[in-house]
């Protein structure tokens, strides 16, 4: 054999196959420039899709800001379970984006998506329209428009927090201040959202004329998963040493697929890398409308000039970005440009996380002064008593120690409200107290028995001839995240039956007889059905406030008729909601430089073909950050306040993290990304079996 024969031998060692490329895109006709907002350079289909996106936000947040109350007050769901399933629907509100974004870039296209499903069924809608409305909007500007399209992004987002921002502060107004069948109205809080979804499709399909509409470019989510997982197996194949190593690991799939296909894949995976700790932050952003509400349902919303309901405070965080927003773009970033300082999109970033983590921090501070504003926890030999004379005169009670020492004395006024509980210490676990109590020209002894670590009442009632006590053992915990508890005393000879809702009732037993606690919603209470066998009457309980405790004493005044007296034994928290002004300016700044960046960066880093399925990506992250909080919520066991504390170390740790990744990520425009990567793909025919047997065919 010559050397002529053995090179033609060599040069025939990988037989010819068909490669499996996208079919290039036909030539596209010259197009007219679409008409410009008043000269500027800015597309006018860029208006419809602002307001659509307004209005479909105004849907989301409204129905959001209500919903952990929903589960909380209407439900009758525990804290841990309303932020979980809270989270949990957050979460399945991001990970629908990436069915809405491969059918999007491989089949309907973005303005079919878009109108279609996102608009049109609002289950499945926010997986349609998350990951298309905001590429769909890139997509309206000329490559030469590049830096009116950045700012897009900012507008874009602007009109999301305006709809969030006047849904946030109507929505609750809705559920509390209109009442439907005699309770909060959810059913209007979730109506007028739903109504703004049909606005929505209206004002979107209006400018369809006007759109450019990007053809859908194939099955890409299948072609991407397809060729990294050729790749993949292609490489583990051929791991002989004496195959030649390739630039990429992505080279690996070059017997099959397009250079294109792989450089843009390239591109893709070096983005998604990058995402890995972004969830963290999420986290911590969507507990708003988890752990803070919560944390608000505990605070005194009463501005003096306004009362704040506590899921109107989420309010804050869209009216916050509509100011940040502008004072970042024009002033701060211009600021820190002027000074030298290379502002990046992952410096943005990172700097957003680190506001986040103070946000948690200064909310874990807010956390610790409430719980000290809470009843102290009795020991397990204290107990903490409080006495209630509802006699027709003044009595005098002297609790009297083993050697007849004075351990409490008191002169209660008939009906007068006590100011506090008194604390007793115990020489055992259980012990009698005796009690020493004179009544008009009555001495009367009594002894009731205790057990530490309880809270308790001890109700005096006599009609002048005689005075009687009964130890009433008080609830641990009388309120149910932050709502009102209330519990009766009935004076009168029979039984009363209390209508408090349609799921609330109470029946208290005749001749002192009390009830059990019963939760209820914070409010009016100006009439009260009740019933008493075939009498019905109506108590007026006036204001109940959020976080109180309360005691109705039902009395028959021969004049007035029935009443209820009102005592309120647990205060409503003094600290002003307004206290939670801070963590909510440093979460909102975060988001700022976060989330607007990260919209703009994952337009701006994605290949053409791939601009939905990585918006959906970014939006995958927010999904797996609303897992992260379901499963603290469900598993940690820490009081809330060692929960902030935990979240904002975590996302420090994860800033740390992404610093680094971020350092040696070297964004690439994508007009470049072809020119780049061309360079790096060997052009190399065959199949993957052909190389496996190169040694055999020599």
């Amino acid at each position: 054999m010559n050397t002529f024969q053995k090179k033609n031998s060599k040069e025939t060692l990988f037989s010819p196959v068909s490669m499996e490329e996208v079919p290039p895109r036909p030539p596209s006709p010259p197009q007219k420039s679409p008409p410009k907002i008043c000269g500027t350079n800015y597309p006018l289909s860029i208006a419809f899709i602002v307001v659509n996106e307004f209005c479909e936000r105004f849907s989301y947040y409204g129905m959001k800001a209500v919903l952990t109350l929903y589960f909380l007050y209407f439900l009758h769901w525990n804290e841990d379970t309303s932020t979980s399933v809270y989270h949990a629907f957050s979460s399945l509100c991001y990970f629908t984006p990436i069915l809405g974004a491969a059918i999007a870039d491989s089949w309907l296209g973005k303005f079919k998506v878009l109108a279609v499903i996102g608009l049109s069924l609002i289950a499945l809608g926010t997986g349609g329209i998350k990951p298309c409305v905001a590429a769909f909007g890139g997509d309206q500007f000329e490559e030469k428009h590049a830096e009116e399209r950045t700012r897009y992004f900012s507008v874009f987002y602007l009109s999301i927090n305006a709809g969030s921002l006047i849904s946030t502060f109507i929505t609750p107004m809705l559920r509390g201040d209109i009442q439907c069948f005699g309770e909060d109205c959810y059913a209007l809080a979730f109506g007028v959202p739903g109504l703004l979804m049909v606005i929505a499709l209206v004002v979107f399909t209006m400018g369809s004329k006007m759109y450019k509409k990007p053809p859908p470019e194939g099955n890409i989510v299948s072609q991407v998963v397809k060729c990294i997982w050729f790749a993949v197996s292609n490489r583990f194949k051929n791991r002989s040493g004496n195959i030649p190593k390739r630039q990429h690991w992505l080279d690996w799939a070059a017997e099959k697929y397009s250079k294109q296909l792989i450089m843009d894949v390239k591109a893709l995976t070096r983005v998604l890398f990058l995402y890995i700790p972004l969830p963290m932050f999420w986290a911590l952003l969507d507990q708003q409308g988890s752990r803070w509400t919560l944390q608000a349902t505990k605070m005194d919303g009463n501005l003096g000039f306004f009362t704040l309901q506590p899921d109107q405070m989420q309010v804050l965080n869209p009216l916050l970005v509509l100011v940040f927003i502008p004072m970042f773009d024009l002033g701060i970033y211009r600021l820190v440009s002027k000074c030298g300082i290379k502002f990046s999109s992952i410096r943005k970033m990172a700097i957003g996380m680190i506001l986040a983590c103070l946000a948690f921090a200064v909310a874990a501070v807010v956390e610790i002064k409430i719980d000290g504003m809470v009843p102290p926890e009795a020991g397990p030999q204290e107990v903490f008593l409080q006495v209630l004379n509802l006699a027709d005169g003044d009595v005098k009670m002297t609790m009297v120690g083993n050697n007849n020492s004075s351990l409490l004395d008191q002169s209660l006024r008939s009906f007068q409200k006590t100011p506090h509980y008194s604390k007793l210490h115990l020489n055992t676990k259980i012990q009698d107290l005796h009690f020493h109590l004179k009544y008009h020209n009555l001495s009367i002894y009594a002894e009731h028995s205790v057990e530490g670590k309880n809270w308790y009442t001890l109700i005096l009632h006599g009609n002048g001839k005689n005075i009687s006590s009964m130890m009433v053992k008080d609830a641990e915990n009388k309120t149910t995240s932050g709502m009102t508890a209330v519990r009766f005393v009935n004076t009168l000879h029979k039984d009363v039956h209390i209508f408090l809702g349609e799921d609330t009732t109470l029946d208290v037993p005749e001749a002192y007889g009390v009830s059990a606690y019963r939760t209820v919603e914070k409010g009016e209470y100006p009439a009260v059905h009740c019933r008493m066998e075939n009498k019905d009457f109506y108590l007026n309980l006036g204001r109940l406030n959020i976080g109180a405790t309360y005691l109705f004493v039902i009395t028959n005044d021969t004049e007035q008729g029935f009443k209820a007296w009102k005592m309120e034994e647990v205060t409503v928290s003094k600290m002003s909601i307004a206290w939670q002004l801070p963590q909510y300016a440093l979460v909102t700044a975060g988001e700022v430089m976060f989330s607007v960046t990260g919209l703009e960066f994952s337009y701006a880093q994605a290949p053409s073909s791939m601009k939905s399925v990585l918006q959906a990506a970014w939006l995958l992250t927010v999904a797996f950050g609303n897992i992260i909080v379901l499963i603290v919520a469900q598993f940690s066991g820490l009081v809330q306040w060692a929960e902030f504390i935990l979240f904002s170390c975590l996302l420090l740790v994860v800033c740390l993290i992404f610093s680094i990744m971020g350092y040696y990520y070297v964004p690439v425009k994508p007009e470049d990304i072809q020119g780049l990567e061309a360079k790096q793909i060997p052009h190399i025919q065959g199949n993957m079996i052909n190389l496996e047997t190169k040694k055999t065919k020599l």
